[in-house]
């Protein structure tokens, strides 16, 4: 129980009504033993309240630092900190700093329930707060103080309570080997503005360089012999096309929802899905960069494109991702214009228009980054049996729900259920390409 103007707690509240009862117990029979006891206890209630009082209106401005890991990932050991001014406390008194939320997994729309605390105490001016998220998307809560006594039998609010939203990138994923064929031929680098276009083009003659390609008008002009330089000698940059396929397929049991007119939400094994597929791609556009720091990205996602040149762009393009949630399943093959090159596609088994997709790009280089479940298919012929004997040795990421409960946040009730961790739509999608790396996740108790 808990109130701004009465801030007492339940033990703090047992404490009173049952020292009260005991004071007017003894002083009907005139037990001395009882009135010292409950005297007591009833002096202390009212020392620490009083104390908290006058604590609180020294700390009504009080304004916690905290200090979050940026960029915040999934799964990682990092503690938040939070560090507060100067400040001193009363014996028997702590300072409590918490984080109260929802996390929105993949930034969908349901949310599960995320709550920490920590203590500051007398010693230090910094504490720690161990708040993780087993995958990718987005928190938001807030962050407040209170004062409490180490009976706790009260708890006062102070300081200013602060909103927080924070994204969460996904997890790394395994290395593995990758070929880059970028054929999608060099380009000129203009990224001159138009007024120093003619200077971009030129420079200051030097010894050997031939006496016609002088631009003798402009170097009369800033009395400074000047060089033509052809436009062949400019810088070369190549572009790489991604698609990152964030489309989502309904399971039967929703598409009978969705008719019925309620909010439809993915389930947890398909937001793993997503996740993973996410660590692919940042993955991709890590290893492509150490690679040659001159290859450009232009990423499309279902609504949405990028155009990454450095690392700071794809560092921001990562943080956009994090929160990219599922879009409805919708064929695209028409839209997506046609180019040379080779075309570098990440999609999941949620989404049912790939074959199509797939099939209208014939003709065009293409690999394919696919993330799917494991298929819980029962081996029948000897083919199968091999089939499911390989894939039983085939590296597999896991998600825990148990890791939820761990870094503080709830999962939601209906992701515990067994039949939301195998996506019924698995079975459906079969897809074939040249070029093709599978991600095989799993979702588990």
């Amino acid at each position: 129980m808990k109130s701004k103007n009465i801030p007492i707690t339940l033990p703090g509240l047992a404490l009173f009504l049952i020292a009260l009862v005991i004071l007017i117990r003894s002083l009907a029979a005139r037990n001395a033993y009882e009135i010292v006891l409950s005297l007591a206890a009833l002096t202390l209630f009212a020392v620490l309240w009083l104390t908290g009082i006058w604590t609180v209106r020294r700390l009504v401005a009080l304004e916690p630092i905290w200090k979050i890991p940026l960029p915040l990932g999934a799964a990682t050991a990092e503690d938040w900190l939070v560090t507060s001014p100067a400040v001193r406390v009363p014996w028997f008194f702590r300072l409590h700093f918490f984080v109260k939320g929802r996390f929105f997994p993949q930034g969908s729309a349901s949310g599960c329930p995320v709550s920490g605390q920590t203590s500051l105490s007398r010693k230090s001016d910094t504490a720690r707060l161990r708040l993780g998220f087993p995958m990718g998307g987005f928190f938001r809560g807030e962050t407040s103080c209170r004062l409490r006594d180490i009976f706790g039998f009260f708890s006062f609010p102070c300081g200013n309570k602060r909103e927080r939203t924070v994204n969460v990138r996904s997890a790394p994923c395994d290395a593995k080997a990758l070929r880059i064929d970028a054929q999608s031929g060099a380009e000129d680098r203009r990224s001159k503005s138009s007024s120093d276009e003619e200077r971009y083009y030129m420079r200051e003659y030097a010894p050997g360089d031939r006496l016609r390609d002088i631009n003798w008008k402009s170097s009369e002009r800033i009395d400074t012999l000047i060089t033509r330089i052809s436009p062949d000698n400019q810088e070369k940059i190549t572009r790489i096309e991604v698609y990152f396929r964030n489309y989502g397929l309904p399971s039967s049991q929703r598409k009978r929802r969705m008719k019925a007119g309620s909010v439809i939400t993915p389930d947890i094994a398909e937001l793993w899905l997503l996740d993973r597929a996410k660590a692919r791609l940042a993955w991709f556009l890590r290893k492509v960069k150490e690679e040659k720091s001159s290859y450009v990205f232009h990423v499309r996602s279902a609504g949405k494109s990028w155009d990454l040149n450095d690392d700071e762009e794809i560092n921001a393009f990562l943080e956009e991702l994090a929160v990219l949630p599922f879009s409805p399943a919708h064929n695209e093959e028409s839209s997506l214009p046609q180019a040379e090159g080779e075309l570098y596609v990440f999609s999941t088994s949620c989404d049912a228009a790939l074959p199509a997709f797939l099939l209208a790009q014939q003709g065009r280089p293409l690999s394919l980054f696919l993330t799917r479940n494991v298929p819980r298919e029962k081996a029948r012929s000897k083919k199968a049996r091999r089939e499911k004997t390989t894939l039983i040795k085939t590296e597999r990421e896991s998600l825990l729900l148990r890791d939820f409960f761990a870094g503080g946040s709830v999962p939601l009730p209906r992701w515990l259920l067994p039949r939301r961790w195998f996506p019924g739509h698995e079975q459906q999608l079969r897809v074939s390409s040249s070029r093709m790396m599978i991600d095989y996740a799993e979702t588990r108790l």
